[in-house]
């Protein structure tokens, strides 16, 4: 192949699409768990090679030239259609497994927990979890269905449909009854943030539930707590609620089992509604298997379910 006909380098279609599809360096870099110069480097390298510039850089992000756009539509679907074909060639055709795709805390809190019920019923279905925490990073084919909090006015994930799986979920402020003890229980939001210790999650998967929106929601004066614990995992953060090391914002349906047995109570008297909700998400073109098909009919019929606690 002579050198003008040469093709770019994969990764740097890579950066180049999900720059152009999220419209942020940095956005691209935290989906491609790269970072922000490697991204830059390669999608220089690309406009390089194509001898034409891609992305007008703008106040509110990057632009794309018209050059840029004709070829990220171009891009998109060869590598769509690429890792469909990749996905189909490495998965064994087998009409009693399943692959369920997660995050941890999903998969740690709720799902496992779930699945003993429809193993009961298909004792022959084999399932794998697969745990990845940004469902935009799922490739088509890698999964049979995928289950994760979804907003309702989010895109969905590339190459997946999303379908909620309950109709209502509240979010409550939550701790252990260890830590309500030691530390009492706040007769307010002004209270709570100045006398308790606040789980913070540094993720920008998870920034649509944040105190201060929860806090504003409810029509309260934020301020920055007094103290907080942070971490960029979610589920490190609910374990440390667990063992009594501060108050969290928790979703009832994911945290049900705990809620239900004790494990975690209310530290506040008020619940409001979810903005995301638990949902399944969908291949949106390869043909349902048989085991996608009945998980998702069962676990669809859960919806129907009464949530613990109040509602």
């Amino acid at each position: 192949m002579s050198a003008r006909h040469a093709l770019p380098p994969l990764n740097c279609l890579r950066a180049f699409e999900a720059a152009a599809r999220l419209a942020s360096i940095t956005r691209a870099s935290h989906e491609l768990a790269l970072t922000q110069s490697a991204v830059s480097r390669q999608i220089q390298r690309l406009e390089s090679d194509l001898g034409k510039p891609l992305f007008e850089r703008a106040l509110t992000g990057l632009v794309l030239t018209e050059a840029g756009e004709r070829y990220y539509r171009v891009v998109q679907r060869i590598l769509r259609e690429l890792s469909e074909a990749s996905a189909e060639i490495r998965r064994r055709p087998n009409e009693q497994s399943l692959t369920i795709a997660s995050s941890p805390t999903i998969a740690s809190f709720w799902l496992s927990r779930q699945l003993s019920g429809f193993q009961a019923r298909h004792p022959d279905i084999s399932i794998r979890m697969l745990i990845i925490e940004d469902p935009n990073r799922l490739e088509p084919g890698e999964c049979d269905l995928g289950i994760y909090y979804h907003l309702p006015d989010e895109i969905d994930p590339p190459g997946m449909t999303a379908q909620a799986i309950f109709d209502h979920e509240a979010v409550a402020v939550l701790c252990s009854p260890t830590y309500l003890a030691r530390e009492g229980r706040p007769d307010s939001v002004e209270a709570l943030l100045a006398r308790h210790v606040l789980m913070v999650v540094e993720d920008h998967y998870h920034d649509w539930l944040t105190w201060q929106r929860w806090c504003e929601t409810l029509g309260e004066i934020w301020r920055e707590p007094a103290r907080t614990l942070s971490a960029n995992s979610y589920q490190l953060l609910m374990n440390a609620a667990l063992a009594g090391q501060g108050v969290t914002l928790g979703w009832t349906r994911l945290l049900e089992h705990e809620l239900q047995r004790g494990f975690l109570v209310e530290a506040l008297d008020t619940r409001i509604e979810s903005r995301g909700r638990l949902s399944l998400l969908r291949p949106g073109q390869s043909q349902e298997t048989r085991a996608a098909g009945l998980f998702r009919q069962w676990l669809m019929s859960r919806g129907d379910d009464t949530p613990p606690g109040r509602h």
